[in-house]
């Protein structure tokens, strides 16, 4: 070989490498210039001090996050992650002695609770091939659920020896334990990864059915990948109660936005390679960003605004190439620009020319339908009829039960009035969420939309209902225009829906913290609290906007050219781009669609309490979701009618009257939930291909 050819092909290995590398190369770039920034900024040097702060605020979040990667590595996605680290803090915090061996079970405790909830995940994803989001979205309900039981408020403590031996100096004035801790993760990791057990979990992510042709045992890897990334969780919840010392129910519940950052700033997609080293050093990165922000006297207010920037930009980031969704959208925008510079574009380039008239058809009976009217709907039908009954047949049971234990009181109105009113809220959310699954997606920022136009409309109204009149429909737009950028962010960028409407709903949440300094003021107007304090026909007037409410969302999502488009994008996009579906659009309209309807629920939240709060939609994102799978929606999209949506609503509203009226803890309603989900994706018969 010559020289020019051996330079020639070291230089190509090299820009190899280098493309190989190059989301690991950002990560560590974008760690190195916000550390620069620190530094500069607190006009100090890196003391030991420092170090061991950075490496203590930075353990948890990097363990955790390295457990995602995992997950991220196998093509899924786990909303547990925070919940996890809530359970096991929760546990040591009540249960660890004073004594070493109690210190030493306990340690292990915490790791072995994080590997059974790894094995729950995994084995709901590997051998019920359920979906990933499905089962993590559960299952971080029943986790914080079983947090809250175990510990209603934040107490307890943790041993001083367990805190030194985590927190504390490895080598007095000269190395963190911390940073000795994330260091043997990142060494545990690196053995797993040159096993075969992680090129099957890197075969298994990339193309499941390659690497079962290939020998790999595709269950088993998933199982074990869950169980792994469950026990780095276990890891990361003993950190995190070393570092605070107490115990905190709800202490895990937020982090799930930082751990997702970690994992794609650090350069991992799903199913699309990466590794935990990036990973940790997007984790210091996180850490350093929020000191830079309270070294620069930053509100904590706009902490999850920035995060959620920060994991968008993460995002696009990745979506800059040629073989990204991105630079498809670019490149057809070119196109079509030339097109229209040139004159050449087809006729209906833009717009599908519909004939003005059809012609008309003679439908003949067919001969193999059963006689009978009610019996040939029932035939036609019987799809339809398999999905939403089961949630109207368990909505009855549930009733009857509700009978029996009121010793009768559950059949006055005043019972009724009060269950439809309450169903309202879900049913409402339920069409948004429910048109949002039918396309495979899933909004997870209902809960803070939900939150901040009720906190806008009643500071606005303070009581008044002139100001009502342009506050909702203020309110409204504004869930329209954070359906619009969810949509624009999935559609034009290519980012995962979860990802996508997880950061939106941070930004939210920073925006309402904002706005209202912490501490939500104002009311309701009257016009909305005559809504359900009124009388009308014997019933409260919210009673009626429910009946109006299912009657206009059965005729949009199955009466409509939208709902069929709908169905067909969630079936398959690819077939619906094919057959002239305009699959952006229908895109941007289920996401405008949900952002409408959290917007609603925002202002008929507001007027049924008389006030608002930050918190007054997070417990309404389970059961709207929980509500829209049980009326026989599936998760992976393309099958679900509203009808079936709104028994759900119903069903899980009697639920939770009915553990509301048997005084049992809130977090029973919740655990309930979790299992109503799993349970009814099981009995639908939904499995991932």
């Amino acid at each position: 070989m010559s020289i020019g050819s051996a330079a020639t092909a070291a230089q190509w290995n090299w820009r190899r490498l280098l493309a190989r590398r190059r989301r690991l190369l950002v990560a560590i770039t974008a760690f190195i210039v916000i550390f620069i920034l620190v530094q500069l900024v607190s006009t100090g040097s890196l003391s030991y001090f420092e170090l061991s702060s950075l490496s203590t605020n930075t353990g948890a979040l990097a363990l955790a996050a390295m457990g995602e990667t995992v997950v991220f590595l196998l093509g899924g996605i786990d909303l547990s992650a925070g919940a996890t680290l809530s359970l096991v803090n929760v546990t040591l915090a009540s249960q660890t002695g004073d004594s070493f061996l109690s210190q030493v079970a306990m340690v292990f405790t915490g790791i072995a609770i994080g590997g059974l909830v790894g094995a729950f995940n995994g084995f709901f994803v590997a051998y019920m091939r359920l979906q990933a989001v499905v089962v993590t979205l559960a299952s971080m309900f029943i986790i914080l659920s079983l947090s809250l039981l175990i510990m209603p408020n934040p107490s307890g403590h943790v041993p001083e020896g367990l805190s030194k031996f985590f927190i504390g100096a490895l080598v007095p004035g000269t190395f963190p334990a911390a940073l000795a801790t994330i260091l043997l993760a990142l060494l545990i990791w690196a053995a797993i990864k040159n096993s075969p057990f992680g090129t099957a979990v890197y075969a298994v992510g990339s193309n499941a059915e390659a690497a079962r042709a290939s020998g790999i045992s595709v269950a088993w890897t998933q199982f074990l990948g869950y169980v792994l990334a469950g026990l780095f969780y276990g890891a990361a919840g003993v950190i995190l109660s070393a570092q605070t010392g107490a115990g905190d129910p709800l202490i895990g519940r937020d982090l799930i936005i930082p751990i997702l950052i970690a994992v794609i700033l650090g350069g991992s997609q799903i199913g699309g390679g990466g590794g935990c080293l990036g990973t940790v050093f997007a984790a210091f990165t996180l850490v350093l960003i929020s000191d830079l922000l309270l070294v620069l006297d930053v509100s904590s207010s706009y902490t999850p605004i920035v995060e959620s920037a920060v994991l968008i930009l993460a995002v696009i980031s990745g979506s800059v190439g040629r073989n990204t969704v991105l630079a498809e959208h670019i490149g057809r925008g070119r196109l079509a620009l030339a097109g229209m510079r040139a004159g050449s574009l087809p006729r209906g380039f833009f717009a599908k020319r519909m004939p003005r008239r059809l012609p008309a058809y003679t439908l003949r009976p067919d001969p193999e339908l059963p006689k009978g009217a009610l019996r040939r709907w029932f035939w036609v039908n019987r799809e339809t009829v398999r999905l939403v009954l089961p949630a109207w047949v368990l909505c009855i049971l549930v009733y009857a039960v509700i009978v029996v234990v009121t010793h009768g009181g559950a059949l006055s109105a005043h019972y009724f009035n009060s269950v439809f009113t309450l169903a309202l809220f879900l049913a409402v959310l339920g069409l948004g969420q429910g048109a949002v699954v039918l396309t495979g997606g899933l909004d997870l920022s209902v809960p803070y939309t939900i939150a901040f136009t009720g906190v806008l409309l009643a500071a606005i109204c303070n009581g008044h209902d002139p100001p009502a009149f342009w506050a909702i429909p203020l309110a409204l737009a504004i869930g329209i225009g954070v359906g619009l950028i969810n949509g624009l962010g999935i559609v034009l960028i290519g980012i995962p829906a979860i990802v996508m409407t997880l950061a939106i709903g941070g930004v939210m949440q920073g925006a309402g913290l904002i706005y209202t300094g912490g501490m939500p003021t104002g009311s309701a107007p009257p016009v909305l609290r005559w809504i359900y304090n009124g009388h009308l026909l014997g019933f409260a007037p919210a009673v009626w906007f429910l009946l109006a409410f299912a009657i206009a969302a059965t005729l949009l999502s199955h009466r409509t050219t939208f709902a069929r488009n709908v169905l067909a994008v969630g079936n398959s996009a690819r077939v619906a781009r094919l057959s002239g579906t305009r699959v952006d659009l229908i895109l941007l309209g289920v996401y405008v669609l949900s952002g409408f309807c959290s917007a609603l629920v925002g202002v008929l939240m507001t007027g049924f309490s008389g006030i608002s709060f930050l918190s007054m939609g997070v417990p309404y994102l389970l059961p709207a979701i929980a509500a829209v799978l049980v009326g026989g929606s599936l998760a992976t999209g393309g099958r679900g009618h509203f009808l079936g949506i709104l028994g759900g609503a119903l069903l899980l509203t009697a639920v939770g009257t009915l553990v509301s009226g048997a005084q049992l803890p809130i977090a029973v309603r919740d655990i309930v939930y979790g299992v109503v989900i799993l349970g009814a994706v099981l009995s639908l018969g939904e499995r991932t291909e």
